[in-house]
């Protein structure tokens, strides 16, 4: 950290002394979106950016509690059935869209399992060009046409087979509830003008500027006192995209919340080396920190009759080990992150994943000496006569790749690290054109599944997200087999062998999983960090300022 960061943080706390009162005595929580947002319709809730805004806005059936199990949202309860290929959803009666003129007198009307059965239809209809049209592709559309409003209050649902992540997927913001005449009188303008039935609703949007959500007061919750939610009057969303602006509006109090720290070169500014709150931030700054569904990896190409495989020494299995053993993931957290992120020793599954427990994987962790004797087992001892590896990545991971470039020099292995634009470096990997390369997985949900799909042959990129191009009959048996098994405990069992097989075949080399790092100012309360860093601003409070 430079001077000049300490010096204008220093400016920035004394600027918080004065302040707007004006602002400052609204419940009005802000937060800022770099990245922007593209559309408040659901159905094109892709990024964080437009996740966030959206779960303000739109409800669905469920929703993900803390411990990232489905609870209920607009349905109140719900019915696995038929061997888990049917759901049978019984929903509220008093969940209501937000005002609108086209409807009856202006006012918000009720919500109706017709309306979910036109929401989900309305996804796979391929002119809505959903991103989230993969998230219902195990619906059996034969079958009662894949949904069914059984009157106003009880929904249906078909899979064509058991499917146990479903009802967790169905969290997700591209299943929220729509009104379908809002929907169909403003066409692609929904996504500009979104009417939901969520605890906040669309006000105004400035593009680049500002977005502004106020309080639903019909909104259908109630905290366990009987009070309404929500209790903020207002959501103010800035697109400042400059990070040094952001990092130091936050200090100003101008922002109620930051989420990460998009310039690592701010860290040091606000972090001890430990990955802890600076003592004199902890009047000025609350820190909240838990894992994250993330998990950051290095990929090898496996397909070795791809022509960028041929004699490559990463077609061997020990080679591929050597790495996973050669560099010290923890002091690689310690010194390049302050610990943000859990050191990646125990396989691809993250920290965070219901169900889990505390039986994990058995990955890689620093062992130079295991790492020389299969150097020499693979034929290279002490890296003689071992070629040079390339290692692509682009720019923000630079620094993790010098790390493991200097460790593994010291067993005799040479890597060359490449530096690509984020755009060029994924199509690069998406068409196997690198044999090792830089990636991550964030979960789409809450589920193992989600993570050891990566890796089953179907899977295989461009079609789908297996960049290694891995493939073993064996895995795949055991893939289908627990999506067959409805029994949590014993599909966790078949997730912990399909991971620890993984590790043995070492298509990637796990680097770190991730953790939700926020910061909010004092006087902000109730904000819920989860593994999902998702936004839940239901029971947020903001201390008011005379």
């Amino acid at each position: 950290m430079g001077r000049c960061y300490i010096l204008l943080i220093a400016v920035a706390l004394a600027a918080c002394s004065g302040g707007d009162r004006a602002e400052d005595s609204r419940t009005v929580f802000r937060y800022n979106e770099s990245k922007g947002i593209t559309s408040l319709d659901p159905a094109q809730a892709r990024t964080m950016g437009n996740i966030w805004a959206v779960s303000q806005i739109f409800n669905g059936l469920v929703r993900l509690d803390a411990e990232m199990r489905p609870a209920p949202s607009i349905a109140k309860s719900w019915q696995v059935l038929d061997g888990g290929t049917v759901y049978r959803f019984s929903l509220r009666d008093d969940a209501y869209f937000h005002d609108h003129h086209l409807f009856e007198n202006g006012q918000g009307r009720a919500v109706v399992a017709g309306d979910f059965v036109y929401a989900f239809n309305r996804i796979l209809d391929e002119k809505t060009l959903s991103p989230g049209r993969w998230v219902l592709r195990n619906v059996d559309t034969y079958r009662e046409g894949g949904f069914r409003a059984d009157g106003d209050s009880v929904l249906f649902i078909y899979l064509k087979k058991p499917f146990p992540p479903f009802l967790s997927m169905l969290s997700m913001p591209y299943c929220a509830v729509v009104p379908h005449e809002v929907v169909t009188a403003l066409g692609p303008d929904f996504g500009r003008s979104p009417i939901g039935t969520g605890p906040f609703r669309f006000s105004e949007w400035h593009e680049n500027v500002k977005l502004v959500l106020h309080r639903n007061p019909h909104y259908f919750e109630k905290d366990e006192k009987g009070v309404q939610l929500p209790y903020l009057d207002a959501v103010g969303i800035t697109f400042i995209t400059d990070a040094q602006s952001v990092f130091l509006e936050f200090l100003q109090g101008k922002l109620d919340l930051l989420s990460g720290l998009e310039d690592g070169s701010f860290k040091d500014a606000i972090l001890t080396p430990n990955g802890t709150l600076r003592p004199d931030m902890k009047d000025k700054v609350v820190m909240q920190t838990m894992p994250f569904l993330n998990t950051e990896y290095l990929g090898f190409l496996m397909d070795t009759s791809l022509p960028v495989m041929k004699n490559s020494p990463l077609r061997l299995k020990a080679v591929r080990q050597a790495i996973n053993y050669g560099f010290d993931r923890r002091r690689m957290m310690r010194y390049i992150r302050n610990n943000i992120g859990t050191p990646g020793e125990h396989g691809f599954l993250p920290d965070g994943l219901p169900g889990m427990g505390t039986q994990r994987t058995v990955g890689y962790s620093y062992d130079p000496v295991r790492a020389r004797v299969l150097l020499v087992e693979a034929g290279f001892p002490n890296g003689s006569g071992l070629p040079e590896i390339v290692l692509h990545t682009t720019s923000q991971y630079v620094d993790l790749c010098e790390f493991m470039q200097h460790q593994l020099s010291e067993i005799g292995m040479k890597l060359r690290i490449e530096v690509n634009p984020g755009a060029t470096h994924g199509a690069l990997v998406s068409n196997s054109q690198i044999p090792f390369f830089r990636k991550s997985w964030i979960a789409d949900y809450a589920d193992a599944e989600n993570f050891l799909s990566l890796f089953i042959t179907p899977n295989h990129t461009p079609q789908g997200p297996n960049y290694t191009l891995f493939s073993n009959s064996e895995y795949d048996r055991l893939y289908e087999t627990a999506l067959n098994e409805t029994d949590d405990n014993l599909r966790s069992d078949i997730h912990s062998k399909m991971d620890s097989l993984l590790m043995d075949e070492a298509p990637v080399v796990v680097l770190f999983y991730d953790r939700v790092l926020r910061f909010t100012r004092p006087g902000i309360s109730g904000l819920p960090a989860d593994a999902m860093n998702l936004l839940d601003l239901r029971m947020v409070r903001k201390e008011v300022t005379e």
